[in-house]
């Protein structure tokens, strides 16, 4: 391959980060195939066009079905909201495209399965999907992962995990996509507790069996957005007239028990005043710790056990070293990474992966388990918090 044409669906906030890490990948890393902006598709003719032009897509559409099905396009890349996962990723992988879908996989288990089902098919015909569980690539959470399975922290006792945002505290923030379960599954659970899910899971190579937890609806009736958002953008802009229900979770709390006993606890928040993107995992275990904080996504915090008493404490380790992961190919060692750079090391993994054959991580069979993950909490709650099992 010495070319790989993309089409991507949808046009929001998502993007215009999927878009930098197309176009910039290639330019900083020797990849086997030099991935091309082919075609972005999106409802609005107008408004897709635009971004087309701002993020240097070649052309502009409004059918995906159309796109899928075209012979010059080898990839297809979805950021639309959660109610259309399923149907267009089913139908790119039947039509022989590898895929790249944004997280979470899908709104409920059942569409997750039949993606991964759909996903498992085309891996026996050389064609592979990938969920976009984006902070696994940044430098320091890889290396945390790295820390983990060398054993420098020992066995794994307990986990911290969370994500903490603050953008809908104000309750005239307009009736989003993302706070209507048909349209986004579920709300702060879904949208930012799967990363937290992910990342713990990722970073300690254990598995979530059970969960306790409670969610919670704070504004439960908002203003209906003025104009229509678009595909996948974050918030509904400036407010119309009425309102809407909320009809997801605007905080979810929880315990979990992963496979090898050790405890965690998580939370996702979309209230936590003061906090913009605030993901911080931290993992103890016999012989030591880590913590990882997206706030400083170019540090860990590394604590060790068993040094002398008198050198004990966490230490600041800065990721910005040629030896560390996906750094060699950036700046000079100390220059900083930012949050556009994890999107980059998503399309390296996923191209490589591709043109050797082999499944690129996190696969869909990984989004299900998150999936179910997410579903299980949900049902915890709706049982008084009761524990329950991963499916």
């Amino acid at each position: 391959m010495s070319s790989m044409r993309v089409a991507m669906i949808g046009y929001g906030f998502m993007g215009a980060a999927h878009s930098q890490g197309w176009r910039v990948a290639p330019r900083f890393f020797d990849l086997p195939a030099r991935p091309e902006l082919a075609l972005v598709v999106g409802r609005h003719a107008e408004g897709v066009a635009d971004a087309a032009e701002r993020w240097g897509w070649d052309e502009s559409a409004t059918d995906w079905r159309a796109a899928v099905e075209r012979d010059d396009i080898d990839v297809v890349d979805i950021v639309t909201p959660g109610d259309s996962h399923a149907e267009i990723a089913i139908a790119a992988l039947e039509a022989g495209k590898h895929v790249l879908c944004e997280k979470p996989l899908a709104n409920t288990v059942a569409e997750a399965e039949a993606m991964a089902d759909a996903a498992a098919r085309a891996a026996e015909r050389g064609v592979f999907a990938m969920v976009g569980f984006t902070y696994r690539r940044v430098p320091a959470a890889t290396f945390a992962r790295d820390l983990v399975a060398e054993g420098r922290i020992g066995v794994v006792n307990q986990v911290r995990a969370s994500y903490r945002q603050d953008w809908l505290v104000d309750p005239t923030v307009p009736l989003a996509w993302r706070l209507r379960k048909d349209r986004a599954g579920s709300g702060a659970l879904g949208d930012i507790g799967a990363h937290a899910i992910d990342l713990a899971q990722f970073i300690t190579g254990l598995r979530l069996e059970s969960v306790s937890g409670t969610i919670e609806t704070i504004v439960s009736e908002r203003p209906l957005p003025a104009a229509a958002p678009a595909d996948g953008a974050t918030l509904g802009g400036a407010a119309g007239a009425g309102t809407g229900e909320v009809t997801v979770d605007d905080l979810a709390i929880f315990a979990g028990r992963f496979d090898s006993g050790a405890l965690g606890s998580f939370e996702a928040t979309r209230f936590a005043t003061g906090r913009k993107n605030a993901l911080r995992v931290e993992v103890s275990g016999t012989e030591g710790a880590i913590a990882f904080d997206l706030e400083r996504l170019n540090e860990l915090e590394v604590y060790d056990r068993t040094a002398p008493d008198d050198r004990q404490g966490f230490t600041r380790v800065l990721v910005t070293e040629p030896a560390h992961p996906y750094v060699a190919a950036w700046w000079p060692a100390g220059h900083m990474l930012g949050y556009e750079h994890g999107f980059a090391h998503q399309v390296v993994d996923f191209v490589r992966g591709i043109a050797a054959g082999e499944q690129p991580r996190p696969s869909f069979a990984d989004g299900l388990q998150v999936q179910r993950v997410l579903d299980a909490v949900e049902r915890s709650a709706g049982r008084e918090s009761a524990w329950t099992r991963v499916a």
